[in-house]
């Protein structure tokens, strides 16, 4: 589940997703069939609170929007696929500035992507074992992820270890193409 504003998604068994309005007493807001075909990974909320994004075990993603919204629409795409393999969407993180987003996935692969545009903005090296987490801090000037055994592959392949790492974000990572420079100060 992920929580943002007055909005809160949960993408539950059997592939639902519910969307709650929690400003006061909870109230759902709707509920709908995940747009991807198998099941559900993670969820996360657009930093407008407009839609949300989710991830699944197939290694798609799935953008959509609550409302309406004029020139926007819902679509799914692959990502984390190499040749013949497809691995987990292990999560998904909003950058609170431009609205961009990262998948983390089973493949040890960080993506940064434009929603609004349909395109994958900078993709990393892939590392040696799988990531579970990550997360932009509140300025999205730093992106965080953790390197673990996922247990994508069972208990026979458990990999030891595990490790954190930051990432310097530089604005022309994540900002939008046609976007105009915001000042974003890196650290």
């Amino acid at each position: 589940l992920d929580v943002r504003d007055n909005l809160m998604v949960v993408a539950t068994a059997n592939r639902h997703i519910i969307a709650f309005n929690v400003a006061g007493q909870p109230v759902e807001h709707s509920r709908k069939e995940s747009p991807l075909k198998f099941q559900s990974r993670c969820v996360s909320c657009f930093p407008d609170s407009m839609g949300f994004a989710v991830g699944s075990i197939e290694g798609r993603v799935g953008i959509h929007y609550l409302q309406k919204v004029p020139g926007k629409d819902s679509f799914a795409f692959k990502c984390h696929r190499q040749e013949q393999s497809v691995f987990s969407v292990n999560a998904i993180a909003f950058n609170n500035s431009f609205g961009t987003f990262a998948t983390v996935g089973s493949d040890g692969v960080v993506n940064f992507w434009d929603k609004d545009n349909k395109q994958r903005l900078k993709g990393f090296n892939p590392i040696a074992r799988p990531i579970p987490c990550a997360s932009f801090n509140a300025q999205g000037n730093l992106f965080a992820y953790g390197s673990s055994y996922d247990w994508s592959k069972g208990s026979s392949n458990v990999q030891p270890g595990n490790e954190i790492f930051i990432h310097c974000v530089v604005e022309e990572e994540v900002r939008p193409k046609g976007k105009k420079s915001t000042g974003y100060k890196s650290r």
